[in-house]
């Protein structure tokens, strides 16, 4: 079976096993997963969650947030980790936003990536989830599972990305991000891959990986 053969069977395996391809962060619009993506860095989505709520009552959009006061965020986000940088980063956002957008959070990678913190993974799940456009979203797990599928031979975030935009079909390519995530955290996990009970076993050529 050829890569792109063996992607789109990968594809397809993950659908049935992941019928709801969702990200894990709450969100009600594109402002708010724009946050919660980059609070997310070197953080767990759950804690994200957490923490969000309080952030988004008091500062539910980009003009409230760039107006706040940095100790304040701060202290809404401390339990995220990296609090401090990531609180300059969420004024900037919002006042950037403000500066050059209107408001409103743009819909390509080009402009997202201008945004302070905002780099192209983030930016990648905001025009895949939010404006619907095909997308790659690098997160450590989609990298690690490529690589063991043998679909990529890098560690590199753009090089995985680039590579798997030209072998995914367009259509399906955000979602199957997004459940690699899952399968990723329940079969192929960091410390192991549980390949007896992987229902992509018998395409894989890394099988029995420890």
């Amino acid at each position: 079976m050829r890569k792109k053969e063996r992607v789109f069977e990968a594809v397809a395996r993950l659908e049935s096993l992941y019928p709801d391809a969702i990200c894990s962060l709450d969100y009600t619009d594109a402002f708010q997963l724009l946050i919660s993506t980059r609070l997310s860095a070197q953080c767990t989505d759950k804690r994200v969650n957490m923490v969000t709520p309080a952030l988004f009552k008091e500062f539910p959009d980009a003009e409230s947030l760039s107006k706040a006061e940095l100790s304040r965020v701060e202290e809404l986000i401390k339990t995220c980790g990296l609090y401090k940088t990531k609180a300059k980063d969420l004024i900037g956002i919002a006042q950037k936003l403000i500066a050059d957008f209107a408001g409103i959070v743009p819909d390509t990678i080009e402009e997202l990536t201008t945004l302070p913190g905002v780099g192209r993974k983030t930016a990648n799940l905001v025009c895949g989830d939010i404006y619907k456009k095909p997308a790659v979203v690098t997160d450590t797990h989609f990298i690690r599972i490529c690589n063991r599928l043998g679909f990529v031979n890098s560690t590199n975030p753009l090089t995985v990305e680039n590579e798997m935009r030209k072998l995914l079909p367009p259509q399906k390519s955000n979602d199957f991000c997004h459940r690699t995530v899952l399968f990723g955290r329940d079969v192929c996990t960091a410390r192991k891959a549980n390949c007896e009970s992987c229902i992509l076993n018998d395409i894989c050529p890394k099988k029995n990986v420890k």
